[in-house]
């Protein structure tokens, strides 16, 4: 009974989750997403190439800047990679987490593309990914201190 009520508030989190990513992602007007700047296409198919930027020309761009596009896009997705093995328990093992991680990042960006908010960004596809598997990570860890100290099986 305790499992299925846990499943209940991980899939009602994992929605707000869902609908505060949207808007962060696509109108929210402090992250960009104002309507003048849908003017144009804007994508980087090479890998690294905005990291590398951030990262070169943090002075110029800014900290905020280099922490939003970076440490952001790794955050954006840890929620992701923590609710999904909660909700549906086929996602427990790491590699179906982080494909799903992967799947529902090259979605985001390819909807960004389409409807010309924000940008398609490779380096984002990798940074997302990362952040679905650290919060894969942080779900396993979790479970374990549950399961220690609440003295309950796994499953």
């Amino acid at each position: 009974m305790k499992k299925h009520r846990h499943r209940i508030l991980g899939a009602v989190l994992f929605v707000l989750y869902l609908v505060l990513l949207t808007y962060f992602l696509f109108f929210a007007e402090e992250m960009g997403r104002s309507p003048d700047a849908r003017a144009e296409y804007s994508y980087n198919l090479t890998l690294f190439k905005e990291i590398r930027r951030f990262l070169l020309y943090r002075n110029i761009l800014g900290w905020r800047a280099v922490f939003l596009n970076i440490f952001g896009n790794v955050l954006a997705f840890m929620p992701f990679g923590f609710f999904l093995p909660v909700i549906w328990v086929r996602t427990r093992h790491w590699y179906i987490t982080v494909l799903l991680s992967f799947a529902m990042s090259l979605l985001v960006e390819t909807m960004q593309l389409v409807g010309k908010v924000g940008s398609f960004d490779v380096d984002d596809l990798l940074l997302n990914t990362i952040g679905g598997f650290a919060g894969y990570i942080i779900f396993i860890l979790a479970r374990g201190v549950w399961e220690r100290y609440s003295g309950t099986n796994r499953k």
